[in-house]
């Protein structure tokens, strides 16, 4: 085969307070092969475009100066459609780190919103930044990546696409959009699918995320529960006044980092919590 989805390495946990975004999903590595089938024009930096759409006016920059490039100006270069009989599954996400909800494609492009929000501290999210316009050395060509994302510590150019359903042509726009983003100092990723039972516990967490009251002080007491110790789920919350509500308050502290599971593990009652700091 001429490229192969990177293979899983099971090794250790990935804890809940500290992982970041590129610890939860499995990348796609683009072959040398569609590397080579790019253009090598050596001006390619100038000649190689990107194509914003700010208000109704698009806005054309060259690859040199993608950095400087109006993102918090844009709109999607690509409208979102919702028709009768569709395949995909267009729709919007509310992300807690940005606080306004995010156009999506699909349910494979929703999971990726939602792992950025859980990863914390998302400034930004733009779907369908742009459109990429490049030179192959059997023609012109052009590409338009799924997200853009602001992450602290790193900017990240997106693709989307679940392992398997990769074509040849595929290969060609991602290596693409892999230069771009390396020009511009990014970081690019193809995301074709995630690490064992992360996405689950993480989709689980995200049904708490949003701001709750605590009017019986339940998250207090949870955490003077729990001391320096793990306990199991199950038996964390059985220890609280109000069990079936400290439930949705342990959960909530989960997704905002306040304690911490293993993602790599399924969440129930059997599942371990811990203080955070206490490892």
């Amino acid at each position: 085969m001429s490229s192969l989805v990177d293979a899983v390495r099971e090794v250790g946990p990935v804890w809940s307070h500290t992982c970041s975004f590129d610890e939860l999903f499995l990348p796609y590595t683009v072959p040398d092969e569609a590397v080579g089938r790019l253009g090598g024009d050596p001006d390619w930096l100038r000649t190689w475009t990107a194509v914003w759409k700010a208000g109704k006016a698009d806005v054309v920059v060259p690859v040199r100066d993608l950095a400087n490039a109006p993102a918090s100006a844009s709109v999607p270069v690509r409208r979102f459609s919702w028709r009768t009989g569709q395949r995909h599954r267009p729709g919007l996400e509310f992300l807690v780190s940005t606080g306004r909800q995010h156009g999506f494609e699909s349910l494979a492009e929703r999971r990726l919103l939602l792992a950025l929000d859980f990863a914390g501290g998302v400034a930004e999210v733009l779907s369908q930044p742009f459109r990429l316009r490049f030179a192959r050395v059997d023609g012109a060509d052009s590409h338009t990546p799924d997200f853009q994302a602001l992450t602290p510590g790193a900017a990240w150019l997106l693709d989307v696409r679940p392992a398997g359903r990769v074509e040849k042509e595929d290969e060609v726009r991602y290596a693409a959009a892999a230069r771009a983003a390396a020009a511009a100092g990014w970081r690019y990723a193809v995301v074709t699918g995630w690490h064992r039972q992360v996405m689950t516990v993480v989709d689980t967490l995200s049904a708490r995320r949003r701001p709750m009251t605590d009017q019986l002080g339940l998250q207090r007491q949870v955490v003077e529960v729990l001391g320096r110790q793990p306990r199991q789920f199950g038996e964390l919350v059985e220890q609280t006044q109000v069990p079936a509500v400290a439930r949705a308050h342990v959960v909530h502290l989960l997704w905002h980092r306040r304690l911490a599971v293993d993602l790599r593990q399924p969440f129930g009652d059997a599942t371990w919590v811990y203080p955070v700091g206490g490892f």
